[in-house]
């Protein structure tokens, strides 16, 4: 199973790829993809400091909380991208 981090990071490396380094926009999470983010980022950090506020980014990606979103990563064009 893939953690919602590395989805995360996946696209970011997808998009970096196909549009020459740009970064996107945002990432778009809804609150139940932020707790799962954030369980996620206590594995890849120092697990004994449990994080309880989620980062202004995602390796330098802003990144949004919204209710209704479904997870998504919004492009440099403006395009939404599934996260999962």
């Amino acid at each position: 199973m893939t953690t919602l981090y590395l989805q995360m990071t996946d696209k970011l490396s997808g998009h970096w790829r196909a549009h020459n380094n740009a970064y996107p926009r945002k990432f778009v999470l809804s609150p139940a993809l932020r707790d799962e983010y954030l369980k996620c980022l206590s594995w890849v950090t120092d697990a004994r400091v449990r994080a309880t506020t989620i980062p202004e980014k995602h390796m330098g990606v802003p990144i949004e909380i919204d209710e209704a979103s479904p997870g998504v990563m919004v492009a440099a064009d403006g395009t939404e991208v599934a996260l999962q």
